[in-house]
């Protein structure tokens, strides 16, 4: 680990300086040999460190979100290639090369802070070898050997023996105890943190290499860093716990208000949308533009969430647009005709009661239209009984009895030009 860590030697001055710096601060207001002045000194330089990596980790989400665009490609290609795992594994890498994306993408933040721990693992390693070190003088190596933190120096570790636990004046069944509870925390907040990121932010549906390379990391890290932090010093142990509660803290951000597409967190994040759109009427803020405008630039490829998002706008009214905006949608907000009666889609997509087919076959009896002729449309003449009076109607029409024209005119009962006389029977 010295050799490795002494590969870092040309940053062990910058951040030596930085927790000096710290540690004037602190030292103020806690007293200058104490746990605490030291201790905050770890913390203040980890939170400096990740503020610097925020640029950093704002790429490695688009780079996170780039993987996603991409699940359905990879679907295809499993499908295709399910027979054959060197080929798919060949096509998978083509397709990264071709859209310049980066699976291993999300180790960037850690591997950006390696040399910042491998320095600062030196700069303690060095205190308690009574070594100084970058701006950390005699004087200041003194103090912070003094320096405990719920009893266990700075520079003790739970592989220690109790000779030099000693040295340090503190006892060796405390040293462990400390330790031996960081080393606990900070596995779990690891475990905790990759868990949280498979659960809740990531798209289940589709089953990718990216995806099962973060299931193995979410059981790799914390029993990694279990076995190596009985090797780190108690100040590493604050470092590495407090960057592990960091990112734990700005990925749960992240999760609630810039989910992965097609994840459980972006469902609950929509429905929170839901109620916060449907209220105000318009959405608020560049973030919630931003989801919108992709969901409505997606069309038939949204998600059951994001169709659900969009139809629950559409029901109350509200139309989401392309720049990520939401107006008033056209069931609530068409407009007013010209004579000023406000007018709906509703009303404007009302129709007519479509007739049944029967009905459009039958004519006006399927339709409940008398059929018969009354009193006052009836001829003076006109024969009272059944038969001679069909045998009137078809004299009528000019056709033999029984005929269809003569029988269809006769229940219409209309009369081109009023009632009209029966012709007289012709003389045979």
């Amino acid at each position: 680990m010295d050799t490795i860590a002494s590969l870092f030697s040309f940053i062990t001055t910058p951040v030596s300086w930085v927790i000096v710096q710290f540690h004037k601060v602190y030292g103020a207001i806690f007293g200058p040999d104490t746990g605490w002045a030291w201790g905050l000194s770890i913390v203040s330089l980890v939170i400096l460190i990740r503020i610097c990596l925020i640029p950093l980790f704002v790429k490695q989400i688009k780079a996170t979100r780039a993987m996603q665009t991409l699940q359905p490609e990879m679907k295809k290609i499993q499908e295709r290639y399910k027979n054959d795992r060197q080929r798919q594994s060949e096509e998978m890498m083509k397709l990264y090369k071709e859209t310049g994306t980066n699976p291993l993408s999300s180790c960037l933040p850690i591997l950006a802070q390696s040399p910042f721990f491998f320095a600062l693992y030196h700069v303690l390693n060095s205190i308690a070898n009574n070594d100084t070190i970058g701006v950390i003088n005699q004087s200041l190596l003194e103090s912070a050997q003094k320096a405990h933190i719920f009893g266990a120096p700075l520079a003790a570790k739970f592989t220690d023996s109790a000779s030099e636990v000693a040295a340090l004046d503190a006892s060796l069944t405390t040293v462990r105890i400390v330790t031996a509870v960081m080393i606990v925390l900070m596995s779990a907040s690891q475990f905790y943190t990759q868990r949280q990121l498979m659960t809740k932010n990531v798209d289940t549906t589709v089953k990718t290499p990216f995806m099962q390379q973060q299931k193995m990391l979410m059981y790799v890290f914390p029993i990694m860093f279990a076995v190596f932090g009985i090797n780190f010093p108690v100040g590493v142990l604050v470092y590495w716990l407090t960057t592990n509660v960091w990112t734990m803290g700005q990925q749960m951000y992240v999760i609630h208000n810039n989910p992965t597409p097609g994840s459980k967190a972006q469902a609950a994040y929509l429905e929170r949308l839901y109620k916060r759109v449907s209220h105000h009427g318009k959405t608020r803020g560049r973030g919630e533009k931003a989801i919108v405008k992709a969901i409505v630039a997606k069309g038939r490829d949204r998600n059951d969430a994001e169709r659900k998002f969009i139809n629950g706008l559409t029901k109350v009214g509200l139309a989401a647009q392309a720049d990520g905006n939401v107006i008033k949608g056209e069931s609530q907000a068409v407009g007013e005709t010209e004579d000023g009666t406000p007018t709906t889609a509703a009303a404007r997509r009302q129709q007519p009661k479509r007739q049944s087919k029967s009905q459009r076959q039958g004519g006006p009896k399927a339709a409940g239209e008398t059929t018969s002729l009354t009193k006052s449309d009836q001829p003076e003449d006109a024969t009272p009984s059944g038969a001679p009076k069909q045998a009137g109607a078809a004299q009528q029409t000019g056709s033999k009895p029984g005929s269809g024209g003569g029988r269809s005119k006769a229940q219409s009962g209309q009369r081109k030009g009023g009632p009209q006389r029966p012709k007289s029977p012709s003389k045979k």
